[in-house]
């Protein structure tokens, strides 16, 4: 079982709609593949058009390790993709795993690691306890970045902090809400290229068709497959799935 987090310090930024779509596609390869919601504001949860309630003994138990993982993991519409939702109650995750060992997030999930062959973690912003047990048990970082100064600076902030943690999980990142009418926007994308060499090279647009995602509760691939973003998350997966 394989663990990739969506993840930046940034709100804002894609994180959730890229969980989604990634996972989405993940799931159409063929691999079993289970999304966890670590954010309270459950919008991975509502996407899959689930309940936000943490079932099998609430958060606590499951960060314990003690929770009846079956009755948690709940089926969406889509074969091969199961998720762990996210409540109001996710909101008490990092005291409950301050001071834990690391890589606690995966020994939560040993129980049904024969499962799943993937892993997707859709993470709140922030430097967090949570973040930092997110960083310990994960195989990489996906990491989206506006073409703008401030999310770009939050990248190098980032690796500034695991190079200062000695934390050696790969950061890969990867642009979305890119709108190429722009001319800062294509000037950062140039200098977003130069300056991260381990950089994911498919683009995600700036589209009104991610923003109907709500509306539809599903990922690109089951209402607008043939759209400019759905082909460009594919290309995404076909990427990050060739690394790993």
């Amino acid at each position: 079982m394989q663990m990739l987090a969506l993840y930046s310090i940034k709100g804002g930024v894609g994180k959730t709609a890229s969980a989604i779509n990634l996972a989405a596609q993940a799931s159409l390869s063929g691999l079993r593949v289970l999304i966890w919601d670590l954010d309270p504001q459950a919008a991975t949860t509502f996407y899959l058009r689930n309940k936000p309630r943490i079932r099998g003994g609430g958060v606590e138990k499951l960060v314990k390790g003690k929770a009846t993982l079956e009755k948690t993991i709940r089926d969406t519409d889509m074969a091969n993709l199961d998720l762990l939702p996210a409540g109001l109650e996710s909101r008490e995750m990092d005291l409950l795993l301050e001071g834990r060992k690391a890589s606690r997030l995966r020994r939560v999930l040993k129980p049904v690691s024969d499962d799943y062959d993937l892993v997707i973690l859709d993470c709140p912003p922030g430097l967090t306890t949570l973040s930092q047990q997110v960083f310990s048990s994960v195989d990489a970082l996906l990491v989206p970045v506006v073409p703008t100064i401030l999310s770009m600076r939050t990248l190098t902030q980032l690796q500034q902090y695991l190079d200062g943690e000695h934390i050696a999980t790969p950061l890969w990142p990867f642009l979305t809400l890119v709108d190429r009418r722009r001319r800062l926007h294509q000037e950062n994308t140039t200098h977003f290229r130069e300056q991260w060499p381990t950089h994911l090279s498919a683009n995600i647009p700036y589209a009104s068709v991610v923003e109907q995602m709500g509306s539809h509760q599903a990922p690109l691939t089951q209402f607008a497959p043939r759209t400019a973003a759905a082909v460009a998350y594919r290309n995404l997966w076909e990427e990050v799935a060739g690394r790993l």
